[in-house]
C-alpha cells in the first residue's frame, strides 16, 4: 500500500516536470517553474486533479470521488479570500470555517475535510506535497468522501492559493440543537 502511494507520488512529480516553466521566477521558483495558469490550463486543472486523486484513492482501495459544483464554489471563495488575507489558513476573513463555507453554497452533505496551500507550484506539485503529509493525505483518501471541490486563485506575481474540499452527500450534516431553556428541567421519567 505504501509502495503504491509512493509510486503514484513519484509519477506525479514526473508528470509535473512535463509542464514547461512559463514564469520569470528566481532560484527555486525558476527551477521548479513559476506555474502560470493560462485560460487553456484553467480548463484542465480540475479534471487533472480529479483523475489524479481517483488514481490515489484506487491505490488506497477506496471509492472514487466526483467534482461537485457547490464544493468548487466554496473552494474558489476560500482561495480568493486567503489571497486577500495573505495567509494560508482555514478561516475566512469573516471568521467562517470550512463548514460555514460549504453551507453557504448550499451543500447539504457532510464536510470531510479541506486542504489548502500557498505556492508558486502546479496543481500536481501541490497534490504531491499534500500526499506527503499525514493530515492532508488522510483528507484525500478518506473512504467516506464522495464529492470533491477544487479551486485556486493566482495573483499577478504568480503566487497560487489552492483549496481542496471533500464531502459526502449521502451523510446528513450534523444537526445542531440549542440547549433547552434554563427553566426547562430534564425530561420526565415515566
Amino acid at each position: 500500500m505504501l509502495r503504491l502511494t509512493l509510486l503514484f507520488v513519484s509519477s506525479l512529480f514526473v508528470l509535473s516536470a512535463c509542464t514547461a516553466p512559463t514564469g520569470t521566477g528566481t532560484g527555486a521558483q525558476e527551477r521548479r517553474g513559476n506555474f502560470k495558469i493560462t485560460a487553456r490550463e484553467s480548463n484542465r486543472i480540475q479534471f487533472r486533479v480529479l483523475d489524479s486523486i481517483n488514481v490515489i484513492r484506487q491505490n488506497a482501495n477506496v471509492g472514487p470521488v466526483e467534482l461537485n459544483s457547490q464544493l468548487n464554489a466554496a473552494a474558489a471563495t476560500h482561495s480568493r479570500d486567503m489571497s486577500v488575507q495573505n495567509r494560508p489558513w482555514h478561516f475566512g476573513s469573516d471568521g467562517s470555517s470550512p463548514l460555514d463555507r460549504v453551507r453557504r453554497v448550499g451543500y447539504t452533505g457532510a464536510l470531510i475535510g479541506e486542504n489548502i496551500s500557498e505556492t508558486y507550484e502546479s496543481d500536481l506539485d501541490t497534490l504531491a506535497a499534500w500526499m506527503q503529509q499525514p493530515d492532508t493525505r488522510r483528507t484525500i483518501v478518506d473512504p467516506d468522501a464522495r464529492d470533491l471541490g477544487f479551486a485556486w486563485f493566482q495573483e499577478p506575481n504568480g503566487k497560487i492559493w489552492w483549496t481542496l474540499v471533500m464531502g459526502n452527500p449521502a451523510t446528513a450534516a450534523p444537526v445542531v440543537t440549542p440547549n433547552p431553556p434554563a427553566n426547562q428541567g430534564p425530561p420526565a421519567r415515566g
